[in-house]
């Protein structure tokens, strides 16, 4: 978790799990470990990962099954996952600084 960043700490927490079912380190029909496990690894309140966790599920990634745990249903679909990252992009060179016509320009240079 970046306590730099604006965003509440579920949506940071809820990003970092898509971002483990995208990057396959968690694929679908896995199940999750329980949300205990989950806040001592992100380091945040079990509360908060729960919150992460309906998000997630509101998304269509995450089924939840009484006696079973969390599972992964599917993988956040591609142009999803570019966007996420887009806005995680545009966020960091805000706070630096930079607007994002300037990012739009970097990519231009980066054409050539």
């Amino acid at each position: 978790m970046d306590l730099h960043d604006q965003r509440p700490l579920h949506e940071q927490a809820a990003d970092a799990i898509r971002r483990a079912i995208t990057d396959g380190e968690v694929e679908p029909g896995d199940r999750l470990p329980p949300a205990r496990d989950l806040a001592v690894a992100l380091q945040i309140n079990p509360n908060t990962v729960l919150r992460a966790l309906r998000e997630l599920r509101e998304e269509g990634l995450l089924e939840f099954r009484r006696g079973r745990g969390v599972t992964v249903l599917r993988r956040p679909d591609a142009k999803a996952a570019l966007q996420r990252k887009l806005g995680e992009l545009l966020a960091e060179a805000e706070r630096h600084g930079y607007r994002p016509d300037d990012v739009i320009e970097w990519i231009r240079q980066g054409e050539r």
